[in-house]
């Protein structure tokens, strides 16, 4: 008897319920909100799905997240910059680029937007934060999940922010439906909204393949810690428009895009354990992060209000809301906010133009906070 006791204590004593607490289940319920979203609702399923299940994963089992633990191996990858940079390089053999190319007025949008990513800098410094944390979290402003973790682990937030901040960014990417539309009504009129773009000019092979290697070498020349992400990017573009190496653009767009997806999220949403996860400075930096989004969208409608009346009204200033990273939902949801005010209105490709320039211009502000601070 005492022997079947023993048993079936030893048993007890390895199931989770021994050693969970109710911080643990709180955030098993958050888990399941954000895979129900995905699912039924179709918010960013394959940024959400591998997100929470992470976090499902790690909050019954937290070894799995520790040294030794299956996806600590890839948390690492994460840590050392490898999956952000290989996101990007799919983002860039994924993306036409041509709408920028078309109307490079679009870079002066896709900057306007990087204006939340500032603002959320000196609130994080006023909220306590130092100078290196609030880098790091203001790039959330950016909505680019990639950068954030990219530039979190450069500024040596790792084994303390890091998580909070790649869930808060890849949560208000895939939110991005949610969050933009009320602002962009805000900000504009109806008659705004309306505005048909005139067509974007065709734009040739040549400019298509010099586009990117321009760009490398004016960035990177300028900032050179940006060539991990700008490099990337603008190689997987140039896979994709130079047309010899088609079986790179497909590996690249599509088998490791989703093999990099699919470790990016489970280790990011493996960082969400109940201690790590539950404390006031995540608090403060979901908060940090949708007022970061609030002003990089409003900044963008903005100043393609500000467009709209410096060429009499041949710039729809939705457009402007696509300068945030978030490639290409924040372009999908300018064309659903113009379609609703007139059906007949397509702004998706103009949207697009912002929407890539808003990818560079974050990346290009997390290489100025790497060589503010003096990171390599």
């Amino acid at each position: 008897m005492d022997y079947i006791i023993s048993t079936l204590q030893n048993l007890a004593d390895q199931t989770a319920f021994s050693t969970l607490y109710w911080g643990n289940y709180a955030m098993i319920a958050l888990a399941l909100f954000f895979l129900w979203l995905a699912i039924a609702k179709g918010f960013e399923p394959l940024l959400l799905v591998p997100i929470s299940f992470g976090m499902l994963l790690s909050n019954m089992f937290p070894s799995i997240i520790e040294p030794g633990g299956l996806l600590h191996f890839f948390y690492m990858l994460d840590e050392w910059s490898i999956l952000p940079s290989l996101i990007f390089l799919g983002v860039g053999a994924m993306t036409d680029f041509g709408p920028l190319i078309a109307n490079p007025k679009s870079f002066l949008l896709g900057a306007a937007a990087q204006f939340g990513i500032y603002a959320a800098y000196f609130l994080a410094i006023l909220m306590g934060f130092s100078g290196k944390e609030a880098a790091a979290i203001s790039i959330i402003g950016g909505a680019d999940g990639p950068t954030s973790i990219f530039l979190a682990g450069k500024l040596g937030m790792g084994g303390t922010l890091m998580g909070p901040i790649a869930v808060a960014a890849y949560c208000y990417m895939a939110l991005v439906p949610v969050i933009q539309p009320p602002f962009m009504k805000l900000f504009t009129t109806e008659k705004e909204r309306k505005i048909k773009m005139d067509q974007l000019r065709p734009v040739s092979k040549l400019e298509k393949i010099l586009f990117p290697i321009i760009v490398t070498v004016v960035v990177v020349l300028i900032l050179p810690t940006t060539a991990p992400l700008v490099g990337m990017l603008m190689l997987g573009n140039l896979f994709r428009e130079c047309g010899v190496v088609k079986q790179l653009t497909e590996t690249a767009s599509n088998a490791l895009m989703y093999i990099v997806v699919i470790l990016l999220g489970t280790s990011v949403g493996a960082t969400t354990t109940a201690q790590a996860f539950l404390t006031l400075d995540t608090l403060k930096i979901v908060a940090l992060g949708v007022i970061a989004f609030i002003f990089g969208t409003s900044a963008g409608v903005l100043f393609g209000k500000l467009m709209c009346w410096a060429t009499k009204g041949k710039v729809n200033p939705l457009i402007g809301s696509a300068g945030v990273s978030a490639v290409p939902m924040a372009a999908r949801v300018s064309q659903k906010v113009g379609a609703e005010a007139d059906p007949t209105n397509f702004l998706l490709m103009h949207a697009m133009g912002p929407n890539v320039a808003g990818v560079i211009g974050t990346a290009v502000a997390a290489g100025t906070f790497m060589a503010i601070f003096g990171v390599k």
